[in-house]
């Protein structure tokens, strides 16, 4: 009726050329590092998402208002714009097109704008032919009205984006650069002296051998070769920007840096080998960071469970709290009068993001003693875990997530198991697919992350409900305290 914690990716701060690079499937234990000169820090950078996140809602504006200019060049009903900007807007975020890469460009645009709006103007010539044959529109007006919305939105996107470059010049984000350390350092020093593409790369986590140094001390940034090394990076520079220079899922210390990056809203980027699609290079059109073939990973979408997970527990254990109030009220009047004051206690445990809650339980032993019959009555019905409902009620825990685990062994199990990091990704809960499938606190935490990660991957409501039945149908006997 608990769940597990999770780690963060490797990284470390050291000189590249001091130790190997971690091997894939396990976390490298630090070396100690050779006596060599300290880098100057880089400067601490503000993450400035203003300007990528407002870049869809400037590209939507500019293809909106090309489609109203279109109309009027061509004198189109006013009227007509209620259906054609709505249309060319679902076809734009069909195909991805509000969201450009590091360095997009108008022209490489042609082809597909010109698309959209020969789509959105035959539709709308066929609904004026059907509803309004008067306004119909000739053989003239359909191809002129096609050709002033491509030019128009052409040209309104080129002047988005040499604002979004201007940006970028002037507030780079910082980003980290995962992959082959050679690579990775040939990537970074492209991004630092060609600013506009608008990533700064302050670490490089890398996945294979060191390489020896060719570039003097602090001409790049530094290799991060330890879980701790990435979260303070993370951390002191803001980063919003992970670009992989492997394929992310290609062994498990890759694929748990990408679940990390992907839960804590970090934008993600494939580079150079990373970029090829189903083992082929990339196709034409592919965006690139100056060589280095560029696009952005298409599963970073919204974050496993979100509102309607949230909904769901606020609806499933409100009801379970009216439910259990009396027994609640019994349990607690009955270890008050057996064992005297503080029926309750309140754990410390690892939750969302890796951040510490307060876990409450019924005791049901004083400390350093033995649990008495009812303590033990308590812990073998899992009637101890009841307070639990009122941690779902403030979001603390969810009602089906990872085991809630204690930040010492959170954090020991985070240095052994690479995947076990990405548990932080959706919040713990009072029982998981791992509890369901047997696997508790004696089970390999490297198991146990399998199973939660699977979990969190998959996540739907009907998931949720699947769990919750199988644990119902399956009590765990109680065998420690918590």
């Amino acid at each position: 009726m608990t769940a597990e914690p999770a780690g963060a990716p490797p990284a470390g701060t050291g000189s590249p050329g001091s130790r190997p690079g971690p091997p894939a499937g396990a976390l490298p234990r630090p070396a100690a590092p050779a006596p060599v000169p300290v880098p100057p820090a880089p400067p601490v950078l503000r993450a400035r998402t203003a300007p990528r996140r407002a870049a869809p809602a400037l590209l939507a504006t500019a293809d909106a208002l090309a489609a109203a200019g279109a109309a009027l060049l061509v004198g189109a009903d006013p009227v007509l714009l209620a259906g054609l900007v709505p249309l060319l807007l679902l076809l734009t975020f069909r195909a991805g097109h509000h969201r450009p890469g590091p360095a997009p460009a108008a022209l490489d645009e042609l082809g597909p704008l010109l698309g959209r709006a020969a789509t959105t103007w035959c539709a709308a010539a066929a609904a004026l032919a059907a509803l309004r044959p008067g306004q119909a529109l000739g053989p003239v007006a359909l191809p002129a009205a096609v050709a002033a919305q491509t030019a128009l939105a052409a040209a309104g996107r080129a002047a988005v984006y040499r604002v979004r470059r201007a940006a970028a010049r002037r507030r780079p984000r910082a980003a980290l650069l995962v992959g082959p350390e050679p690579a990775a350092r040939q990537l970074a020093a492209a991004l630092r002296s060609h600013p506009e593409y608008g990533l700064c790369p302050v670490g490089v986590v890398p996945t294979g051998p060191a390489a020896p140094r060719t570039d003097p001390a602090g001409a790049t940034p530094p290799a991060l070769r330890s879980s701790e090394a990435v979260t303070r990076a993370v951390i002191r520079h803001t980063v919003r920007d992970a670009v992989f220079l492997q394929p992310p899922q290609s062994d498990p210390y890759t694929a748990a840096l990408l679940r990390r990056f992907l839960g804590q809203g970090t934008a993600v980027w494939l580079a150079g080998a990373a970029a090829a699609r189903d083992g082929r290079p990339a196709g034409p059109g592919t965006g690139h960071l100056w060589g280095f073939a560029c696009r952005p990973w298409e599963a970073a979408g919204a974050r496993p469970g979100g509102p309607a997970k949230r909904a769901m527990d606020l609806v499933l254990a409100s009801a379970a709290l009216s439910l259990a109030a009396p027994l609640l009220l019994g349990c607690a009047l009955a270890l008050r009068l057996a064992d005297g004051p503080g029926v309750i206690r309140r754990l410390e445990r690892v939750g969302r993001d890796g951040r510490r809650c307060a876990v409450l339980r019924f005791r049901t032993a004083r400390p350093g003693a033995r649990p008495g019959r009812l303590g033990r009555w308590l812990r073998r019905t899992s009637l101890d875990g009841l307070p639990q409902l009122w941690n779902v009620l403030r979001g603390d825990l969810s009602l089906v997530g990872p085991r809630p685990e204690r930040p010492a062994r959170a954090a020991e199990f985070a240095r052994r198991h690479p995947e076990y990091a990405a548990r932080y990704r959706m919040p713990p809960g009072l029982t998981g697919l791992a509890q369901v499938h047997g696997l508790h606190d004696g089970a390999p935490a490297e198991e146990r992350a399998r199973f939660d990660n699977l979990y969190i991957d998959g996540w739907s409501p009907g998931v949720d409900l699947r769990i919750l039945l199988r644990a119902a149908a399956r009590p765990r006997p109680r065998r420690e305290a918590r």
